[in-house]
């Protein structure tokens, strides 16, 4: 995709003086939800420096349109515009559509669902004028207690992981838009947050070749445009003491784009995390970067230095201009596949609507539809009687839920019940004792946090008294990470077992249509939960 270099490559390079080459390989960050003083405040930055991109964090659709057109205007050379969207423009911005976690979407059996995702965020991407996803994630999470990647992760299979990746990836190049595999070389078993600190993985390099690489592998041989290298400190790839991949020439040089042959933009993980700063101070983490062999360092704590500073390591021979100029023209060339050599303005009327279209949506149903898992009780969930007394019981909410409502379309003869995730002895016996006259109970238990993560926050008598019901004649669906299982004893007993990955109405709508018998579950696990659950498992 970047190989051949267009005559407007050409052109702009030779424009550009020493100083404005370098600065073509930091990217800036941006945010739309600091008022004006910060937006103003980086677009003086990106004038006078002429930085080569710019990444939008938090913020709304017409609010980053009008200030991507003001930066667009200083800059003699067109900005790349990016943004972190693993589920779409939702993961940063308000007012636009998330699409399922990749964990979720692991479980989906049918790969063109996700090429179709890809294609329409990348639709809404190009609307925004943004031209680079920081996405997809393709690390394998096979540590449950992985803090920092875990349910962005397609799950723990390399295949399932390479397969779903590859779909998501291929349907964002064809909509038009640059993608970024992340984290390499994998940052799936590790227990530490590099944004806090350096992670180590004390792995050989022959099980990070076959397992942690694999899916990177694959997806560069199938054309990736983009791969982002992770802070984590790998001994047995580079024994430089507290040195993080991203400033490891062995890696990023040696591995990346000599071993694995990689063509495409090398992405640094943000500069500003603890886990490069930490040891590499005064920007010394982001020269290292460049002389590793990165194109793009992106989020430097301060770019002006960091450019002075690369300027001077090129005077004493420290890194060669050759290898800087690679990267310009790499850079540029990709501002040329994703139209940035023809100038447009983006129209900011209507984004609101253009970016939150039904068949989008529509899609978001489709895909969750397609995830929910069945663990258990097909057979008895199929001759649950819809005019018997049925309880419909939320756990872990403060008020009735929409799988509730869902739920009593197919059990009419059923009454609401609500238990909040810190409820006391006297709400949960009262619960108890009053659903002892129904016939049938079904029961979803809803991890209330913004993003499903481990360590659901219900109190002990809560998880206690869904042991209890797990005993008895109790259908459950679980909208939490399907890590959970594992804090939750009891359920692999429960008469049926559906699993719906995260709380959102979407996933509610779908485990409450497989309970209700009018939708055939497809979903597989994509993690394994020990010791009762495996990779695969679903009826």
């Amino acid at each position: 995709m970047l190989a051949n270099q267009p005559k407007w490559v050409d052109s702009v390079f030779k424009k550009l003086n020493r100083r404005e080459r370098i600065a073509q390989m930091f990217f800036v960050r941006a945010h739309t939800n600091l008022g004006k003083k910060y937006s103003d405040s980086v677009g003086v930055v990106i004038r006078k420096e002429q930085l080569g991109g710019v990444i939008f964090f938090q913020g709304g659709p017409g609010r980053q349109a009008a200030v991507t057109n003001a930066y667009q205007k200083v800059s003699r050379v067109p900005l790349i515009v990016a943004n972190d969207g693993e589920w779409g423009l939702g993961m940063r911005l308000d007012s636009t559509i998330s699409y399922p976690y990749q964990m979720t979407l692991g479980a989906i059996q049918n790969k063109d669902l996700l090429y179709r995702m890809g294609i329409e965020v990348a639709k809404d991407f190009k609307r925004l004028g943004m031209q680079m996803n920081l996405a997809p994630d393709a690390d394998i999470n096979n540590n449950p207690k992985n803090p920092v990647i875990n349910y962005r992760s397609f799950g723990e299979n390399k295949y399932n992981v390479a397969n779903k990746t590859a779909a998501y990836m291929k349907g964002m190049q064809d909509g038009g838009l640059l993608t970024t595999l992340k984290h390499f070389p994998g940052h799936g078993d590790t227990d530490v947050d590099s944004h806090y600190d350096l992670p180590q993985l004390n792995f050989s390099a022959g099980r990070l070749d076959s397992l942690e690489m694999y899916p990177f592998k694959e997806l560069i041989k199938q054309g990736a445009s983009g791969v982002m290298i992770a802070h984590m400190n790998i001994p047995s790839l580079d024994n430089t003491p507290n040195l993080p991949s991203t400033l490891s020439k062995p890696i990023v040089t040696g591995i990346l784009k000599q071993q694995l042959g990689f063509k495409g933009l090398v992405i640094s993980d943000a500069m500003d995390m603890k886990g490069v700063v930490k040891y590499f101070k005064d920007g010394e983490a982001d020269l290292l970067g460049i002389i590793a062999g990165n194109d793009i360092l992106e989020l430097s704590e301060n770019s002006d230095r960091a450019v002075r500073l690369v300027r001077r390591a090129v005077r004493q021979g420290r890194i060669d201009m050759k290898s800087i100029d690679e990267s310009v023209r790499k850079i540029l060339t990709a501002k040329y596949w994703a139209g940035l050599n023809n100038r447009d303005t983006i129209a900011t009327q209507g984004i609101i609507a253009d970016v939150n279209r039904k068949e989008s949506n529509a899609l978001v149903q489709e895909l969750a539809n397609a995830s929910v898992t069945m663990l258990r009780g097909k057979e008895y969930i199929k001759n649950m009687i819809p005019i018997r007394r049925t309880a419909i019981i939320s756990i872990g909410v403060p008020s009735v839920t929409r799988f509730q409502k869902e739920i009593s379309k197919g059990f009419y003869n059923s009454v609401y019940y609500v238990l909040d995730k810190d409820a006391n002895a006297t709400q949960i016996s009262n619960v108890a004792r009053e659903i002892g006259a129904f016939d049938q109970v079904i029961v979803g238990i809803h991890d209330s946090r913004s993003r499903p993560a481990n360590n659901i926050p219900l109190n002990a008598g809560v998880k206690n008294f869904i042991k209890e019901l797990s005993g008895k004649n109790a259908v459950f669906a679980l909208f939490a990470n399907p890590y959970n299982l594992a804090g939750l004893p009891g359920l692999e007993n429960s008469r049926g077992l559906v699993v719906a990955y995260q709380k959102e109405d979407y996933m509610q709508i779908s485990a409450a249509a497989v309970i209700n018998n009018r939708l055939v579950p497809t979903g597989k696990l994509p993690v394994s939960i020990l010791p009762n659950y495996k990779f695969g498992d679903g009826l």
